[in-house]
């Protein structure tokens, strides 16, 4: 494989001059969508051989094409049977029904972490003749260094209720999100709200307006959550909604600590138990009990939840999970030994380790959270191409690329390139923001031959579908290219 990958440098090296013309139709593209050529980089392989190169080289932003090198590596690095764990422990004894001593709930970057998930764990503290706890409700968040990232961050813009904008923790339940049903008449607006949390309601001052229905979201504002002096948290939310009109969404707005306490106890009362101590974070004990736990699905369903999606949320606990775990054959996990190390720098290290191993020169490269939501990750065409080259060969080829969206099929790509030859055939990865239009993964030529796709167009004008049209007549090209009468075109004086 290094061989391989050697040889690919070369020619790219030595040929990249007579592949940096753009095909016709990405040209026209460009010109109609007043992009510059500048914006756009590509890096299209066949094998080992060069088919399409345009400023490779350049270090440009991803977007969530990120997620491949997080995907791809977290594969390659903890395997396939790696999963998340939740542990609920003790340092207490048991003793007529009564835990004396706290209730630890530890967080072990487990994906599938929900408020299912949690009533179980405490049914299993019922079933073992728990029905009170005489201690405090210890939150360890300690896997992930330092443990609330995002504590005190400036939000990435201006909807950080929206869950692509959550930031994970080593202890994330329902990814501290509540889910909101909006029912208005002529008159009046009716909230309810899940899961139910123990002393949180939900209100609003939200003035109903004559307004199509299906644009609901413009008048949306900031929700907020406000404290009360009993204790209680009331959530708000502000701007107008639609009359006659009946939508559900989900935020973010509650911290995370008074999310998980409200939910656990709320589970816990309805349960039968009682629990009489405070909420703290803390770390636990090497010498407690374990009561019950909860593994997360396997890597390869969760990177398929990354992929097809664009989910920034598992992207990041994946990439994070990259600097605080490793696989263990018997479990599926462990936590690496404790370091000076943030769990970025671990993370960081263990993503250009790899590169490294695949002789893939990381210059320029700049990784932030593994999601591509991010204004300062960079990566070029080419290496983001060798890493999909080296997916081409890996043990987990398979898993990596059945993760992609299908194009005109399902994911962020089931919209696009219908009357494509791409369509039902490329798997590709999407990336978007402001200024970044981006897709990389697999596309088939018109032989079936595969190829390695890499484009992104960094510019103020890749917004409003315009970049989106240049990347997709980029796709079709490939996916048209080695038919019979292009290869007589070629051959023709």
């Amino acid at each position: 494989m290094l061989r391989r990958l050697a040889l690919a440098s070369a020619l790219f090296a030595a040929f990249g001059f007579a592949h940096a013309q753009l095909p016709e139709p990405v040209a026209q593209a460009l010109a109609q969508n007043g992009i510059p050529e500048d914006a756009l980089g590509v890096l299209v392989l066949k094998g080992d051989s060069v088919m399409l190169s345009h400023h490779a080289e350049r270090p440009m932003q991803p977007a969530s094409t990120m997620k491949l090198v997080t995907t791809m590596i977290g594969l390659e690095r903890l395997g396939p049977v790696f999963r998340g764990r939740t542990e609920l422990r003790t340092t207490g004894e048991i003793e007529n029904g009564v835990l004396r001593g706290n209730l630890i709930l530890k967080g072990g970057a487990d994906a599938d972490l929900s408020g299912e998930v949690l009533e179980n764990m405490l049914r299993a503290l019922r079933y073992q003749g728990i029905a009170r706890i005489e201690g405090d409700l210890v939150l360890d968040r300690q896997l992930f260094q330092p443990a609330r990232l995002d504590a005190g961050l400036a939000p990435f813009d201006e909807s950080p209720e929206a869950y692509y904008n959550v930031i994970p923790d080593a202890l994330l339940v329902n990814k501290n999100m509540v889910q909101v049903d909006l029912r208005s008449t002529g008159k009046r607006l009716k909230l309810q709200m899940q899961p139910e949390l123990d002393r949180v309601s939900i209100g609003s001052d939200m003035t109903l307006v004559d307004a199509d229905c299906a644009k609901w979201e413009d008048g949306w504002k900031l929700p907020e959550a406000r404290r009360q002096k009993d204790g209680r948290i009331r959530i708000v939310l502000h701007g107008s909604f639609p009359k006659n009109c009946a939508r559900s969404t989900s935020i973010n707005v509650l911290d995370r600590d008074d999310y998980v306490d409200r939910l656990l106890r709320l589970k816990w009362k309805q349960l039968g138990g009682k629990l009489s101590g405070r909420t703290v974070e803390g770390v636990t004990p090497p010498a407690s009990t374990l009561l019950a736990e909860h593994t997360s699905r396997s890597l390869p369903e969760l990177v398929r939840d990354i992929n097809k999606p664009s989910d920034n949320a598992l992207a990041r606990t994946l990439f994070l999970s990259l600097g605080s775990l490793q696989p263990d054959p018997a479990s599926g996990s462990v936590a690496l030994p404790a370091s000076g190390d943030t769990t970025f720098a671990r993370a960081d290290a263990a993503v250009r380790e790899w590169m490294r191993g695949h002789r893939i020169d990381d210059t320029g490269f700049v990784i932030e959270n593994g999601s591509g939501l991010s204004r300062t990750e960079r990566i070029s065409p080419r290496q983001m191409g060798y890493l999909l080259q080296a997916g081409l060969r890996s043990a987990w080829a398979p898993e990596f690329q059945a993760s992609m969206p299908i194009v005109a099929m399902d994911g962020t790509m089931r919209r696009r390139l219908h009357d494509s030859p791409a369509a039902g055939r490329a798997r590709l990865k999407t990336g978007t923001l402001r200024n970044v239009t981006a897709l990389a993964g697999y596309v088939p030529d018109a032989n079936g031959a595969q190829t390695v796709f890499v484009a992104m167009v960094n510019s103020e004008q890749a917004g409003n579908g315009r970049g989106r049209a240049v990347l997709d007549a980029l796709v079709d090209w490939v996916a048209r290219s080695g038919a019979p009468q292009q290869q007589a075109a070629q051959a023709a004086p």
